[in-house]
């Protein structure tokens, strides 16, 4: 039986997965990014026919939060309908990075399972601006 979250964060990446755009994946992202003060952005996975115009629901949260002014961030939680839950891409690696740096990861999926990492286990070396 699946564990029910509770947690605001997780429980905002499962529902901005509801407003995925994939029509050709079918493949459901949800994201849900925590500023230092508690506010949460969220953003969805969506794709586009020529597939490289498709941004991911981690981008799309960065990017909204920047947008209003948001500089600072604790964590972010995503969300997938995948058994082995799914860590950001490499290009969303590369913009949690620079935008957030050495950030926690929930990774969640609607069935109750939870991982919670750090950017630097799954980015190791990171390309950034001390090397300009």
């Amino acid at each position: 039986m699946a564990q029910a979250f509770t947690e605001p964060l997780l429980l905002a990446a499962l529902a901005a997965r509801e407003h995925a755009h994939a029509p050709f994946s079918k493949f459901k992202v949800g994201a849900a990014l925590q500023e230092t003060e508690g506010r949460i952005h969220t953003g969805c996975n969506v794709e586009n026919a020529t597939y490289g115009l498709t941004i991911c629901a981690e981008r799309v949260a960065v990017f909204k939060a920047v947008s209003e002014g948001a500089r600072r961030f604790l964590r972010i939680a995503v969300a997938a309908d995948t058994e082995s839950l799914t860590p950001p891409c490499g290009a969303c690696r590369q913009i949690l990075w620079e935008f957030c740096g050495n950030l926690e990861i929930v990774l969640v999926n609607p069935h109750g399972r939870k991982e919670v990492l750090r950017l630097e286990e799954l980015f190791p070396r990171p390309f950034d601006v001390s090397y300009l």
